[in-house]
């Protein structure tokens, strides 16, 4: 299947290497200066667009953390699917070793079946456009870890020049957010673009 233009675009967008200094420096009560790392990698290249995603504290770069892989997926519309690792740790740090990053394999990633998002895409001037997710389901993502279940709100929109991402933690019991973007997205800044690794 052919991949779209608007699909290849989004890949293009997300491919690199961000951080959210500005955001941090300004209000570093809510924001931690992070790192976030989404490098191409050659899965489900039949229909989709794959990413291995992690981030880390700016401070403790070498403890990379939220190891996943999310699948741009070309169907009627542009729907984005979410794995988990099904070792946490195997590919910890992946984003900085290309050797470990090739080793990644789909018989080692889980699919999130509540955690895929459909993407509305805006188009603007200069030939560029505008993606933002929503769940499409109503249920929360959720998922099963050495017998825990943990809940996630997962969402992010860019055009090309920040992206803003939504992940937060969700506590089961009361619905409210613990960790992530509680008071306001994260809004990251392209430092280095991987686009070039696509596998398009």
């Amino acid at each position: 299947m052919a991949l779209s233009d608007r699909l290849i675009t989004l890949g293009k967008y997300l491919a690199g290497e961000f951080d959210n200094q500005q955001q941090a420096l300004a209000q570093p009560a809510w924001f931690v200066h992070l790192r976030l790392w989404m490098r191409p990698v050659p899965i489900f290249t039949e229909d989709s667009i794959t990413l291995f995603a992690e981030q880390a504290n700016t401070v403790k770069l070498d403890q990379p953390y939220r190891s996943r892989i999310i699948r741009l997926r070309q169907r009627e519309n542009i729907e984005v699917e979410y794995y988990m690792f099904k070792n946490f740790t195997a590919f910890a740090g992946a984003s900085q070793n290309d050797d470990l990053l090739h080793q990644i394999t789909s018989e080692q990633i889980q699919f999130l079946p509540d955690c895929t998002l459909k993407v509305a895409v805006d188009r603007l001037n200069d030939n560029r456009y505008s993606f933002q997710t929503s769940p499409i389901k109503n249920t929360p993502c959720s998922f099963n870890y050495q017998g825990n279940t943990y809940q996630v709100f997962v969402g992010f929109e860019t055009n090309g020049e920040q992206l803003q991402t939504y992940d937060k933690g969700i506590d089961p019991a009361t619905g409210k957010a613990t960790w992530g973007a509680i008071l306001d997205s994260y809004r990251f800044t392209k430092r280095r673009d991987f686009a070039s690794e696509l596998f398009v």
